[in-house]
């Protein structure tokens, strides 16, 4: 762990910037490649943009299609190894050839990607598929930016040639409650496992944070007692300390607002801050260091999904082994956050 924080303490945190002493803005598409390389950047000073802006350099994973002009994903990991920044153009990728247009794409209308058709189809999964067939559901993912297309584009996308290639019978209701903040982040946490680079938290942000969910609606998010509304506490925590009653929507609001800090003060996207969250088990000062420098406060790894599997096995050895990996404390603290 010394060996790591010292590590830590010797890079430079001006690494990421240029010549005048502005910080280096970069933009990476949302994914597990931006989760790993968001600390590095912003540990060495730079900048994370959430939309693609002039002037910020286009980052891309070797091998994947990138426009003229982008830079390799690699330029970051060799800039934090070496400890000084490097010159851009070693790094630059080959600009892909045009993709040609499908035969039975409208004249001047866009085509949908197949990650474009996946992350339709996540969203609707994860909001009900009762709502596709309104306007409610798809004008929020068009103020989300879920893909290029407008809502009226997406709504036809999924109801004409989405829906039909499902083969399932349709879902006549809705979900009556919602699932909370967390357990719709932690949707998230198990899909970025599997490669998922599309949040579907945002929705769930965005409807508690608007004062229009019910009563029903909140019971099942964070619940806490007034020294817990500033924070994601765990349940271990909440139970060394007198319980007492604050609203649900007052301890939402609160979260929303840590996050929506964290997103300002790290340029991070919804995504990655929810990660960030998951992975330090909700702990908010642990979170805040974890995004600082990519490393836990306490010099322990962070939890993967596979951990959470492994945790939820009653196995003496599985256990004794998370507790080696983790420490006692840390485990503790797991499996309350896990049951909150």
């Amino acid at each position: 762990m010394a060996e790591r924080e010292g590590a830590a303490a010797a890079r430079s945190r001006s690494l990421f910037l240029w010549e005048d002493g502005s910080p280096m803005r970069f933009y990476v598409r949302p994914g597990l490649a931006k989760l790993r390389l968001a600390p590095l950047v912003l540990a060495g000073g730079g900048r994370l943009c959430r939309v693609q802006e002039p002037g910020a350099v286009l980052l891309a994973q070797p091998g994947e299609p990138a426009p003229g002009g982008a830079v390799s994903t690699e330029y970051v990991t060799e800039c934090v190894e070496r400890n000084r920044r490097l010159p851009l153009e070693p790094f630059r990728l080959p600009a892909a050839p045009p993709a040609a247009l499908p035969a039975a794409a409208p004249r001047g209308r866009l085509a949908f990607t197949e990650a474009e058709d996946a992350a339709l189809l996540r969203a609707v999964r994860g909001r009900g598929e009762a709502r596709a067939s309104g306007q409610a559901l798809w004008k929020e993912l068009e103020r989300a930016g879920l893909t290029r297309h407008s809502w009226q584009a997406m709504r036809d996308r999924y109801l004409r040639h989405l829906r039909p290639l499902l083969g399932e019978p349709r879902r006549t209701e809705e979900p009556a409650q919602s699932t909370g903040l967390f357990e719709a982040a932690n949707r998230e946490f198990e899909s970025t496992e599997s490669g998922s680079d599309t949040s579907d938290v945002s929705e769930e942000l965005s409807t508690q944070d608007g004062g229009g969910e019910s009563p029903g609606e909140t019971e099942s998010g964070l619940k806490a007692g007034p020294e817990d509304c500033a924070l994601p506490d765990t349940q271990l925590q909440r139970e060394e300390r007198p319980t007492s009653t604050c609203s649900s929507s007052s301890v939402v609001g609160e979260v929303v607002k840590t996050m929506q800090h964290f997103m300002e003060k790290f340029g991070m996207d919804l995504f990655t801050v929810t990660q960030a969250f998951l992975k330090n088990t909700g702990e908010v000062e642990t979170t805040l260091y974890f995004l600082q420098t990519g490393e836990r406060l306490d010099g322990y790894p962070v939890w993967s999904r596979e951990d959470d599997l492994e945790l939820q096995k009653d196995d003496e050895r599985v256990r004794n082994k998370l507790i080696a990996k983790f420490g006692a404390e840390n485990v503790a603290k797991r499996v309350a956050f896990r049951k909150s």
